[in-house]
């Protein structure tokens, strides 16, 4: 028997937006990115004619806010419905049954596993049994691959889990098991959720990670989507990734070394946001700019950080008009140039032992103190202390610095050796 399916996990439909608030209209994209994600999903499922769907978990980001988000899910699925192709979901740790408080009735052609126990469930047409067990809590520290039973024999057996195997980064532990665990029913797929990031765990068989299928933050970077699988003759014959995502995060590294003019650098930014706006396509684009390099601009970034982010996105819609700016961090670091004098040189030394002297830091502290206590928290954000936590001396003591510097002339100049 040959035929295919898709497998994807971890939709986290109608998640909430992190890190683009207050952003405006190219913010509002990512919004309802998850949503246009699933339709693209479900475009693809009936465009390639797969048998039927296997969704592996985190269906929802947690409990519905309203219906709507319910009612979105089911008309997907109703899509589906009506081509003739079914549906197998289990729930993950954010839509546990504990978590989720409303419910829909599913169309016929979906099927929930229980959260009880393994349930294994037959399509008799194509000779598949697959087996899969939603879970009941939002945390499950056992190791529940351990309680799958075997392959049932002259079938094509598929497991269903939401798990971190042995632990990623960035994921929380949860049904933890490892490879032997999975290999040891005999199945012949296992379609795994939960990890953010596209993993091909193992081959024989293959144990897939698909990735969600829309990034929801910064730290989810690159295409997303789900998995393609191709059963010939009872086999696997061919796993392939497939692109779904609505909108797009990316991180995009640039060197400033040797730069002196804020015209060079917008020139060189222009450069890189042409090209990470030309890899997301016609999606939208949240680009965090990572600054690098030993520069003289080091200090002129410094005293102008509100204005470089403006001027970077203006730089950015005048390429695509799609594309934002989430972000620009500074990791330059300060240019030294060999001439005649050392002026500037013993002038930034001075600044720096004002700058560690504790009596100072002390007194620095107290005025933004009262500083904060008197005026408008709207006043006292202008400073533009943000990241600072409670102790804000450092980070204003630096940024004065770098003001003072980049007046003049953003270069520290050493006498040179005779």
């Amino acid at each position: 028997m040959s035929f295919r399916f898709l497998h994807a996990a971890d939709l986290h439909l109608d998640s909430p937006l992190r890190g683009l608030s207050r952003r405006g209209q190219v913010a509002g994209a990512f919004v309802d990115a998850s949503r246009r994600a699933l339709e693209n999903m479900v475009a693809t499922a009936i465009g390639e004619r797969v048998a039927f769907v296997v969704i592996a978990g985190d269906i929802y980001d947690g409990d519905w806010r309203d219906y709507s988000t319910g009612q979105f899910f089911v008309r997907q699925m109703g899509r589906l419905a009506r081509e003739g192709i079914r549906v197998f979901i289990i729930r993950g740790n954010h839509d546990a049954e504990s978590v989720i408080t409303k419910s829909l009735p599913l169309p016929n052609n979906v099927h929930s596993f229980s959260v009880r126990t393994v349930e294994s469930v037959a399509i008799e047409e194509l000779r598949v049994m697959l087996h899969g067990r939603g879970f009941a809590n939002r945390h499950v520290p056992e190791n529940v691959a351990a309680s799958y039973p075997a392959a049932k024999p002259r079938y094509f057996n598929i497991g269903i889990l939401h798990t971190s195997l042995t632990g990623r980064e960035d994921h929380d532990v949860y049904a933890p098991c490892g490879i032997d665990d999975l290999r040891r029913p005999g199945y012949d797929y296992w379609a795994l959720g939960h990890i953010h990031k596209r993993e091909i765990v193992a081959n024989d068989p293959p144990i897939v990670f698909p990735g969600n299928l829309q990034a929801r933050h910064a730290r989810e970077t690159g295409a997303k989507g789900a998995t393609l699988v191709t059963v010939t003759d009872g086999r696997v014959s061919q796993v392939d990734e497939v692109t779904l995502d609505a909108a797009r995060f990316a991180h995009s590294e640039l060197d400033l070394s040797g730069l002196r003019d804020p015209q060079e650098f917008l020139s060189a930014a222009r450069r890189v946001i042409h090209e990470a706006s030309g890899e997301a396509g016609d999606r939208p684009l949240a680009l965090r700019l990572t600054l690098t390099g030993e520069t003289a601009l080091h200090s002129y970034f410094g005293a102008h950080a509100g204005k470089l982010i403006e001027d970077v996105q203006a730089l950015a819609w005048e390429i695509n008009d799609s594309v934002l700016i989430e972000k620009v961090r500074h990791s330059t670091s300060l240019v030294r140039q060999l001439t005649g004098s050392a002026v500037i040189a013993d002038f930034a030394e001075v600044l720096a032992e004002v700058a560690a002297d504790a009596s100072f830091q002390a007194e620095i502290e107290a005025v933004l103190a009262e500083l904060r206590s008197k005026a408008p928290e709207a006043a006292f954000s202008m400073l533009d202390l943000s990241g600072a936590g409670e102790n804000l001396a450092p980070s204003a003591i630096s940024r004065a610095q770098d003001l003072v510097l980049a007046n003049l002339g953003g270069v520290i100049v050493e006498e040179r050796e005779p």
